[in-house]
């Protein structure tokens, strides 16, 4: 099958974008059957707009050193809660 490139418009925000010959041949293979309908920029968006949220933060105390630090996570279960020096230094220890 002989490829060739196209010119496509995006459906949100109207500009014209060029479906290439190589990204027609990756859509062959992967047996992609609907053409493109955004532009990199528009898909740029929706892609960041999907994005799972951030994490939430917690303030907390280092259990090795005592100082203030933030985690990624929520402590539970009494368990120690290291800052992320005391982190690696256990961890290259081990």
């Amino acid at each position: 099958m002989v490829f060739a490139d196209k010119e496509l418009t995006c459906v949100d925000c109207g500009a014209g974008f060029v479906f290439s010959a190589a990204e027609q041949f990756f859509y062959a293979t992967k047996q992609f059957t609907n053409l493109p309908k955004h532009c990199k920029v528009c898909k740029a968006k929706r892609n960041r707009a999907f994005r799972k949220p951030v994490l939430h933060e917690t303030q907390t105390t280092c259990a090795d050193c005592g100082l203030e630090t933030t985690v990624p996570f929520t402590p539970r279960q009494n368990r120690p809660v290291l800052c992320s020096a005391c982190f690696h230094r256990q961890k290259v220890a081990s």
